[in-house]
């Protein structure tokens, strides 16, 4: 029979892990909610954006804003957005087997983000052109290298994880030049027509016009990696909640066998002393 002082000690330790997973979750919680209010500021950022360039544009094609589309690589590019670590449960691990089972090494090249998913597409013997840490920071997301390696391709497609609820997550893929133009759609148009008869552009429209489609290929990358990050923080969350409630049940469970074996234990001291009495008695 273990001892009451070893079992009080493994519940003070598991007392420890429900403290530490319920300040996990909490925290987890509070980053969800900070996410999807940066979500809502960049949406709005990017509506703005797209009021000015739709007025704008001449060509219907959208370039990515590079300054020479003619020297594009004649592949397309795949972009899979992964979590730095490893406790993002098993949606990185399905990401990477679906982005596996589309990529065709002779057609796509594929950049990585986040050291977990360069990690798994390692063990897999898949080549990936390049890897970019997962932002530490939730704000100003710094999308640049990234930018700079969609405008060498013809076609950039972004897998991503995505928030659905705090309880569910998935994995989804977007076309960025389509996702851009989707999110354009939904836009309202203004009333203010902007064009070189009633404003000067300088150095050119033309510029101005690679400018925006620039700016709004960075939000649509700053917003994958937004949804990837929200949607890990509710895995975590999940897993958090998890253990959470599992740590409780054994800190409970813990608790029970304590009161179970101190009172054995003074049950069979007592019946010590009881057998001590009836030889006492019995000489």
């Amino acid at each position: 029979m273990r001892r009451p002082q070893e079992i009080a000690a493994e519940e003070t330790t598991t007392n420890m892990i429900v403290t530490l997973t319920s300040a996990f979750e909490g925290l987890a919680s509070m980053r969800i909610a900070q996410i999807k209010s940066q979500v809502l500021e960049s949406q709005k950022f990017f509506e703005e954006l797209w009021k000015i360039y739709i007025q704008l544009r001449v060509d219907p094609t959208f370039h990515y804003g590079r300054e020479n589309p003619e020297a594009e690589i004649q592949k397309d590019l795949m972009i899979a957005i992964t979590a730095e670590g490893g406790f993002s449960g098993d949606i990185d691990q399905k990401l990477i087997n679906w982005l596996i089972t589309q990529h065709d090494p002779d057609k796509q090249d594929i950049i990585i983000v986040g050291q977990h998913g360069a990690v798994q597409l390692t063990e897999r013997g898949v080549n990936f052109k390049k890897y970019y840490k997962l932002p530490v920071h939730d704000e100003n997301i710094n999308v640049t290298p990234l930018l700079k390696q969609v405008q060498r391709y013809r076609n950039t497609t972004v897998y991503y994880q995505t928030y659905v609820s705090l309880m569910v997550q998935d994995i989804k893929k977007i076309e960025l030049q389509k996702a851009v133009q989707e999110a354009g759609k939904k836009v309202v148009k203004d009333e203010d027509v902007i064009s070189e008869a009633t404003y000067i552009f300088e150095p050119s429209s033309f510029a101005v016009i690679a400018h925006l489609e620039r700016s709004m290929v960075q939000i649509a990358l700053s917003q994958t990696i937004l949804d990837s990050k929200l949607a890990q923080y509710a895995s975590r969350f999940r897993a958090m909640s998890a253990a959470r409630e599992k740590a409780t049940d054994s800190k409970n469970d813990l608790h029970l066998m304590y009161n179970r074996t101190k009172r054995a234990m003074a049950d069979e001291r007592i019946k010590e002393v009881l057998k001590g009495l009836r030889l006492v008695g019995a000489q």
